[in-house]
C-alpha cells in the first residue's frame, strides 16, 4: 500500500517538516538564557531588591543579638550619594577618562588607518604584536608598569636622573592619571584596533580606487572616505572604552601598594568593595552599584544621542 506521506506533493511534506521542527530554534537558544536569566537577569533584580534594605541589630528580647534585614526605602541611596568617597572617586574616575578615552580612541583609529593604507608591509606581524598586550590580564599589566613606575626599579627614573631631570613621579599626583591611563591604552588598543580595522576591509575597494583615480592622497581619502564610513565603529568603541572607564578597578587596587596617591576609596568599584568585604554592608554596596549602573547607562545613552544626532548632519 502507499502510505500518505507518499502520496503528499513535496511542497505538504516540506510544511510538515517545518511544522514538526518549529520548536528546535527554542531548544537550542535555552541553555543560553536560562545561564542568562541565572547569572544576569536574577543578580541585578536580587541587587535591586537588597538595595532597599539595611542591616539592624535585634536582641528579640534574648541574650545574644542578631543582624536582620530591615526596609529602609531609598535610604541608601541617599547614604551613597551623600558619601564624599564616591563622588570624589567618580571625579576620579572623569579626570581619568579624560586622559585615556581620547589616546586610546585616537591610537586605535590611527593605527587601524595605517594598517588599512595601500602598500603598507608587516601587517601580518603588526595586527598581532598591537593586539597582544590585551590578552594580558589586567592586574598583571598593572603590576609590569608599576614596577617601571617605581623609582627604584624603573629604567625611566634612571635615564631622567643621568640626565639631571630628577625623578619622574609617575605614582603621585597628578602623574598618577597618566600613569592608569598609559596601562588602559597600552592593553586597550589592540581590541579597538581591530574592531576599527575590521570596519575599514568592509569599505568596497571601487569606492576608494575611484577617489585615488580623481587624485586623491591617502591622507584625503582616509579623512574624507574610510573615517565618515567608520563612524559607527568608532562609535562602538568609544561605547566600550566609556563603559571600561566607569568600571576601573584593577589597576588602581593593583597600584594602591605601591602609591600613597591611591586610597582605598580611589574609584567607585573600590568604595562598593569596601562596603561589600570589609565594613561588611552588602545592602549599601548593592545600591552604590545600582547608581553606578545607571550612570553607566545614562552616559552610554547621552554618546549615543550625541552620535546619532552627528550622523544625522
Amino acid at each position: 500500500m502507499t502510505t500518505v506521506a507518499q502520496t503528499a506533493p513535496p511542497k505538504t511534506r516540506r510544511r510538515r517538516s517545518v511544522q514538526n521542527h518549529g520548536s528546535a530554534p527554542y531548544w537550542l537558544i535555552a541553555p543560553a538564557f536560562i545561564l542568562f536569566l541565572a547569572f544576569m537577569v536574577i543578580p541585578i533584580i536580587y541587587t535591586v531588591w537588597l538595595s532597599m534594605f539595611a542591616y539592624r541589630v535585634d536582641s528579640g528580647g534574648g541574650i545574644l543579638a542578631k543582624r536582620v534585614l530591615s526596609f529602609v526605602g531609598f535610604g541608601n541611596y541617599k547614604a551613597v550619594m551623600s558619601d564624599s568617597a564616591y563622588a570624589t572617586g567618580l571625579l576620579h574616575v572623569l579626570l581619568y577618562g579624560i586622559v585615556a578615552v581620547p589616546i586610546l580612541l585616537g591610537l586605535a583609529l590611527i593605527f587601524a588607518l595605517l594598517l588599512d593604507t595601500v602598500g603598507v608591509r608587516s601587517g601580518g606581524f603588526s595586527r598581532p604584536a598591537i593586539f597582544i598586550p590585551y590578552a594580558i590580564p589586567g592586574v598583571v599589566a598593572a603590576l609590569l608598569w608599576g614596577f617601571l613606575y617605581l623609582p627604584s626599579t624603573s629604567p625611566i627614573s634612571s635615564i631622567t636622573e643621568a640626565l639631571g631631570w630628577g625623578t619622574v613621579p609617575f605614582l603621585n599626583l597628578p602623574w598618577i592619571y597618566g600613569s592608569l591611563a598609559n596601562i588602559a591604552v597600552w592593553g586597550g588598543v589592540g581590541f579597538n584596533m581591530i574592531i576599527i580595522y575590521t570596519a575599514l576591509r568592509s569599505i568596497p575597494g571601487e569606492v576608494l580606487e575611484s577617489a585615488r583615480l580623481d587624485g586623491a592622497s591617502e591622507v584625503q581619502v582616509a579623512l574624507r572616505i574610510k573615517i565618515p564610513m567608520v563612524i559607527p565603529a568608532i562609535v562602538l568603541t568609544s561605547f566600550f572604552a566609556l563603559i571600561g572607564t566607569l568600571q576601573l578597578y584593577n589597576e588602581p587596587q593593583t597600584l594602591r601598594t605601591m602609591s600613597s596617591a591611591i586610597s582605598p576609596t580611589w574609584v567607585p568599584l573600590m568604595t562598593i568593595y569596601r562596603d561589600a568585604f570589609m565594613t561588611d554592608n552588602l545592602p549599601r554596596a548593592a545600591a552604590a552599584s545600582v547608581l553606578l549602573a545607571l550612570i553607566t547607562v545614562i552616559a552610554s545613552v547621552i554618546v549615543m544621542a550625541i552620535a546619532r544626532r552627528r550622523s544625522a548632519k
